[in-house]
């Protein structure tokens, strides 16, 4: 990474096809640290040209949503037409920071993701960039070696509009570990706040095809079913999205956080969205066959408090589960609700591996009224 300029600045990023804009003039001589990133100022990646054969190809292997992997049914629906999957938008966003960001810089890692806002449908032909800005910094108080940055995200369109954004938080080396005040934490047990199979009734659990949002029960408990992560995928999807050398190279992982190769965070959230499509899928199918009528779901708004708790590593099979946290009736959309999901996944061991709060828009059967 020599001749990596350390003076980045926003200015004016037209015609740059490099990612960050960079001063040539100077040089860091290797990668950037905690200290070198600047709170407040937004770096620009490159720009991108979504193209329909990528949606597709996307979303028959993660989401195969008819608006994501058809365009004549795509038209029928109530997006209007062809548009990438909020997951894929995502990884799109994932790419653009990686190339641009993180991989000119000392990252390790991230444990999660506080919120995603999807604004707008990312449509084929949009031409996007992304805009990376640190909003905090600290100092990891367990790990004085270790700098946390809280980051905003931004999906920006050729007309300088925000499709997407997220908040996420950022591991990043720091040149010389900082003097903490106080005893060292020491490393604290990530325990999540609560655990689906604990409490759940035993047994297999079955998912629920798209009923209306009045049949819908809140504590409906579901298996989305599991997934076993080879060495070849976990670094087939990161070579594609998320090229980190912890995902990518078996040397690097060992010396990182991780202390071998592991999957990208978000190659498990796809897995999870791929799983229960099609769960609901199948059951949906199944009770079309019974004569049951069903209703129209989404478009989701974007999810909550998507976390990591551990790394999942080659050969971990991982196993999904959701239960209907809440529902909640919309003034601003009578004709539907929002039904909020609490979902995880757990590996062969047992712990929690992943958590995400998901959302999604559902079809009423007779629309909100407000006495």
């Amino acid at each position: 990474m020599a001749g990596v300029a350390g003076s980045l600045y926003k200015a004016s990023c037209e015609g740059h096809e490099r990612g960050w804009c960079v001063q040539d003039n100077v040089s860091t001589g290797g990668l950037l640290h905690h200290e070198d990133l600047e709170v407040g100022r937004a770096y620009l990646s490159a720009p991108q040209t979504i193209t329909a054969d990528e949606i597709i190809r996307f979303g028959r292997a993660y989401d195969p949503q008819p608006m994501h992997v058809d365009a004549e049914a795509a038209k029928k629906t109530i997006v209007g037409g062809l548009c990438a999957s909020g997951y894929h938008t995502c990884v799109i966003m994932m790419r653009l920071v990686c190339d641009a960001v993180l991989n000119r810089v000392a990252s390790l890692g991230s444990p999660g993701v506080d919120e995603v806002k999807w604004m707008k449908p990312v449509k084929p032909g949009d031409v996007v960039r992304c805009s990376y800005q640190i909003q905090e910094q600290r100092v990891l108080q367990s790990r004085p070696a270790v700098g946390a940055s809280k980051v905003l995200v931004e999906l920006i369109d050729a007309n300088n509009e925000v499709l997407a954004n997220w908040i996420t938080n950022q591991f990043t080396r720091m040149r010389t570990a900082a003097v903490v005040g106080g005893e060292p934490a020491g490393k604290r047990p990530r325990q999540p706040a609560f655990d689906l199979w604990q409490d759940a009734p035993p047994g297999p659990l079955a998912c629920q095809p798209d009923l209306f949002f009045e049949d819908r029960q809140v504590g409906e408990t579901f298996d989305l079913g599991r997934h076993t992560f080879s060495k070849h995928s976990i670094i087939a999807f990161a070579r594609d999205w998320d090229p980190q050398p912890f995902h990518l190279d078996e040397t690097a992982a060992k010396a990182s956080l991780f202390g071998a190769l592991s999957a990208s965070g978000w190659h498990t959230a796809c897995l999870y969205i791929r799983n229960l499509v099609g769960a609901r899928q199948s059951a949906s199918a199944h009770a079309l066959a019974q004569g049951l009528a069903l209703a129209t779901y989404g478009p989701s708004p974007g999810f909550k408090n998507l976390h990591w708790p551990r790394p999942v590593y080659a050969d971990d099979t991982v196993e999904y589960r959701a239960r209907l946290a809440d529902k909640i009736d919309l003034k601003s959309r009578p004709d539907r609700g929002l039904l909020i999901l609490n979902s995880q996944g757990r590996n062969q061991k047992g712990e929690i591996v992943f958590g995400i709060t998901s959302q999604i828009l559902c079809e009423r059967r007779v629309p909100y009224r407000v006495d």
